[in-house]
């Protein structure tokens, strides 16, 4: 390990009481610059899923039942999937059920499981929809980078997602 490499066991936030380190200038301006490209990147691509009636919380959802055995989920792993609380992602599932997206069904032999099924209208939807997404996607961010810093930056959030799925488990 080098100077600048941390193991992700070691880091921890500070007991209560005792003073944080705060981030140097330079980490500070690398925090903020995420938080900024993650919130306005959210924004640009909720923007140009409207015209499709849809938010970027519904696109995410028709992605995983899209790539789930049978097209369907059970609420509570689609909740872990898309980091929604169960009765967040029930109110969304709400409205996409109304718009014909997607549809609840029972789980057999678990009376009180329900599974989120992609209809045929949600399939279509997420067909039609795919390429524009993918196409904003590379616009507003793949295209930004040279191959290289897109895999350096991929090297960087690699091991951040792992720590944070790592936590997420244990909460």
């Amino acid at each position: 390990m080098d100077a600048h490499t941390i193991d992700a066991a070691d880091v921890s936030p500070s007991p209560p009481g005792e003073e944080a380190p705060w981030l140097t200038a330079r980490e500070q301006q690398l925090w903020r610059a995420h938080l900024e490209v993650s919130r306005l990147l959210d924004y640009q691509l909720g923007r140009e899923l409207q015209p499709h009636n849809l938010a970027i919380n519904d696109y995410e959802i028709l992605v995983v039942l899209s790539e789930a055995p049978e097209r369907r989920m059970r609420m509570t792993d689609l909740a872990t999937a898309t980091l929604q609380s169960k009765s967040r992602l029930s109110h969304q599932i709400t409205r996409m059920e109304t718009a014909g997206l997607v549809l609840r069904q029972e789980c057999p032999g678990d009376r009180r499981g329900l599974y989120a099924h992609l209809t045929e209208q949600g399939w279509e939807t997420m067909q039609k929809v795919a390429p524009d997404h993918v196409r904003s996607v590379r616009a507003h961010f793949i295209d930004r980078f040279t191959p290289e810093q897109l895999d350096a930056m991929y090297e960087a959030l690699a091991p951040v997602a792992e720590h944070l799925r790592g936590l997420r488990g244990r909460a």
